[in-house]
């Protein structure tokens, strides 16, 4: 089927696409910040007023004359103390009340927002082309979904709120200090592009630690993966200590990173609090001579000191949060490389498609150079049953993919009941073939649950648990259907979880049926009675049984033998026999053992 061109985003786009939902909450928690900071940079003016035009006798003009106004007038106030008390406590109130508002509407928008992000990857990550998976580890992805996003919510929630807030605040003391003395105001400012310049320069040099680090910690977290399910095999093989040597070595190359990086931040961050504190000591400095000249008064100086100490926090603040910028763009890229990755076209499911399979002239390459299947040529006749044997590499698993639309051809052509696969939804062309697999994946929890997938009744359930020969296992359980298995149905013998993989391809009907070596684990008596009860049960299934086991391809309508990714040889049992080729060989070897045991 023809793919639509996929739309990718760049990190704004992206940004733009995770805040849907959650703008309006952000944009009501900086509200809620702005009547905050109002609040809070309007105090100190109320004291400094308090001071020189109240306790004091400096006329009161400018901003002053609004506040006196607003508290009913100096000489009011002068008899009425408790009116400045109520005032301050009144916008402390609001100051407390707006910021509360903040935290719980800001936190709403942020698990609003984390939502999204978790969604949308695993959405997109379920639509992902095979080829893809191959080329990334399972540790990698799940770190870029949960560390990578945190970084990106952390900044979005976090790190710029407080910018916006930031640049508000600055705005509104660096007006209120150039009001009250443009000289102090004037030496305060020159601190800040010194400041945001070197911050910059920064963000620039950490980008790519930061990225390093990230990286590492994805192959840290596939390591840790990858031993946390291969747990078993550890053990048995007592390879203990040799895989905590191999994580213990990752380990500490990646915490060296992260030190190198942190001994980078460090310089940063002691070199930016000293300009910090090299801007208080000139204000500290300078308003003093000011003061003692007397264009300072004392209220204005206090005040002057309060704002540019609620400057000297936002000013480090940013640019810590320009520094952390980088990380977070380096998380969005990383975020961006799975959310750019072209999905399949899945498309709309229809009725399945019925008809005879032809493999024309197919040939197939997972990496380029390595060819794994040949000039493939084959037909299978609709509700006939197809026998494929080989030696392990021969590419009897990659037609199995190739008919489910896994993969696409390198070359040549697929077709069912006359149409190529490519033209198929992969809905509708996978919905019409049932797999199962050598190692098939069972999920944590109850057999029912694994074999309910497709919303079946219990009844169904039982019925096709009784064609895999694996109903009675099951009711031997002390909770029956009910069983927990565990994560990867670690509770089962490698027979039963293939029966449970059988049964539940069995639920969904589909009129094609691939067993690519799924009765490998079981005996050859409960091998027989589960073909007999297939063929009863779909005769008119068009059947592809995958196996090393002669005696479980030996009754198929026609047989494929596989070399090297070619047909090697074609035909019935009894014919292949004659041709005294490859499969001959297989017959007597595995026949005369049987016979021996």
């Amino acid at each position: 089927m023809p793919t639509k061109p996929y739309k990718k985003q760049n990190k704004r786009k992206l940004i733009a696409f995770f805040l849907k939902g959650s703008l309006i909450f952000y944009i009501l928690s900086i509200l809620c910040n702005l009547v905050f900071v109002f609040s809070t940079v309007l105090l100190p003016r109320i004291v400094g007023f308090t001071i020189d035009s109240v306790l004091d006798t400096v006329p009161v003009s400018g901003e002053n004359a609004l506040i006196a106004s607003a508290l009913g007038g100096v000489e009011y106030i002068r008899s009425h103390y408790h009116v400045v008390l109520i005032a301050i406590a009144g916008l402390a109130v609001i100051a407390g009340a707006s910021k509360f508002l903040n935290l719980y509407i800001g936190s709403n928008a942020d698990e609003r927002l984390i939502q999204r992000m978790r969604n949308t990857l695993f959405s997109h990550i379920q639509r992902l082309p095979m080829s893809w998976h191959n080329k990334h580890r399972t540790g990698d992805i799940i770190q870029r979904c949960t560390s990578d996003t945190q970084t990106i919510l952390t900044f979005i929630s976090t790190q710029l709120m407080s910018l916006i807030m930031i640049i508000v605040l600055v705005a509104f003391s660096l007006t209120s200090m150039f009001i009250l003395n443009a000289k102090l105001a004037a030496i305060a400012a020159t601190f800040i592009p010194v400041i945001f310049i070197y911050s910059l320069i920064f963000q620039l040099k950490a980008k790519k630690h930061f990225k390093k680090c990230d990286e590492e910690e994805g192959v840290l977290s596939a390591r840790a993966q990858e031993n946390l399910s291969a747990v078993r095999v550890i053990r048995a093989f007592g390879r203990e200590n040799y895989e905590k040597d191999k994580f213990n070595r990752q380990n500490e190359y990646y915490t060296g990173l992260w030190v190198r990086l942190l001994r980078y931040l460090s310089m940063y961050w002691s070199s930016s609090d000293f300009l910090a504190a090299l801007q208080l000591l000139f204000i500290v400095a300078f308003g003093t001579v000011f003061a003692i000249k007397g264009s300072v008064s004392p209220g204005e100086l206090i005040v002057f000191i309060s704002y540019n100490t609620m400057l000297i926090g936002p000013v480090r603040e940013l640019g810590r949060i320009v520094s952390n910028m980088s990380k977070a763009g380096v998380s969005l890229e990383r975020i961006g490389e799975i959310l750019n990755s072209t999905p399949e076209d899945y498309g709309q499911k229809s009725q399945p498609v019925h008809g005879d399979i032809v493999f024309d002239k197919v040939d197939f390459s997972y990496t380029e150079g390595v060819p794994v299947l040949k000039d493939l040529s084959f037909t299978i006749k609709e509700g006939s049953t197809l026998g494929i044997v080989g030696a392990m590499g021969s590419g009897k698993s990659t037609i199995t993919y190739l008919l489910s639309g896994l993969y696409p051809p390198t070359s040549g052509k697929i077709t069912i009941g006359g149409k190529d696969i490519r033209d198929i939804s992969p809905a509708t062309l996978r919905g019409s073939v049932g797999l199962v697999l050598q190692d098939g994946y069972l999920y944590s929890g109850t057999l029912k649950d694994n074999l309910g997938v497709f919303d079946s009744s219990m009844e169904e359930i039982e019925h096709a648990a009784k064609i895999a020969c694996i109903d009675e296992t099951i009711k031997g359980f002390s909770a029956g259907y009910d069983t927990v298995i565990g994560e990867k149905g670690v509770t089962l013998s490698g027979g039963q979880k293939q029966r449970v993989c059988i049964a539940r391809t069995l639920l969904r009907s589909s009129p094609i049926l691939i067993f690519d070596d799924s009765l490998s684990a079981v005996d050859s008596e409960t091998d027989s009675k589960i073909r007999k009860n297939l063929l009863s049960e779909f005769e008119n299934a068009t059947v592809i049984i995958i196996s090393h086991r002669i005696t479980t391809v030996m009754n198929c309508d026609n047989i494929i033998v596989l070399s090297d990714g070619a047909i090697a040889e074609q035909g019935t049992s009894d014919q292949l026999i004659e041709q005294n080729g490859i499969y001959k060989k297989i017959y007597d070897r595995q026949i005369s053992l049987e016979e021996s045991l």
